[in-house]
């Protein structure tokens, strides 16, 4: 049995998904545990999840890969930082993304 299938079987149980975020070389990231994709563009992606809030800005961002069964999302671009976001600070990143895109 393998760890993912663990992960899968606690989410149906009720308990918390785990969250890990895997960077390689600043050019792709891995992150399970997501539960939404809350907005992105080319140089921030802001993420729900199991966790907390998550904004990962950078340049020429692009979703390489979405799994939203599995809560898997996969980000390639260059990163410059990443950052867990408190509920104040999450309104107010989802406020500035909505300005943007009416």
């Amino acid at each position: 049995m393998n760890q993912y299938y663990d992960n899968q079987s606690a989410i149906t149980k009720g308990t918390v998904q785990e969250h890990d975020v895997i960077m390689r070389g600043r050019k792709l990231l891995d992150i399970t545990g997501v539960k939404q994709v809350e907005s992105f563009d080319n140089e921030e992606f802001l993420l729900d999840t199991v966790m907390g809030a998550l904004a990962i800005r950078g340049q020429n961002l692009q979703m390489k890969n979405l799994d939203v069964d599995k809560g898997i999302v996969s980000i390639k671009g260059r990163i410059y930082d990443l950052i867990y976001l408190d509920e104040q600070q999450t309104e107010k990143a989802k406020g500035l993304f909505s300005k943007l895109f009416k």
